[in-house]
């Protein structure tokens, strides 16, 4: 397992969460970070890479080469999170959701009313 412990920073969670739910390349990482945060969170090409390098050898994901297909450039390098990298953004996401419920036990904010 990685030596990166909770809390992580917003960005780096951001890019395991992005790749949770299935094996993306860096550019889909960035549009899917900036769409999932209504363009809150905008990574640079550089950020992103610096994190995908720091996650890479924490063991939290690994690089995956897909063969080239017709609409898929072969340079292209995707991601994929390891058991590790979800363990550790699950853990992360529990830690901001006991953040969230003592700040509402505090009334410093209200739960969210049903839609």
């Amino acid at each position: 397992m990685s030596d990166t412990q909770t809390p992580l920073t917003p960005a780096m969670f951001n890019v395991l969460l992005a790749l949770a739910d299935g094996d993306k390349h860096g550019y889909a990482v960035l549009k899917e970070v900036a769409e999932q945060t209504g363009g809150e969170v905008q990574l640079s090409t550089g950020t992103l890479y610096g994190i995908i390098k720091r996650l890479l050898a924490d063991g939290l994901i690994v690089e995956m080469r897909r063969p080239a297909l017709e609409n898929d450039d072969q340079r292209r390098r995707y991601y994929h999170l390891t058991d590790a990298g979800r363990e550790l953004a699950l853990a992360e996401a529990e830690r901001m959701e006991k953040l969230v419920a003592r700040a509402r036990t505090k009334q410093l904010i209200r739960a969210l009313k049903p839609a």
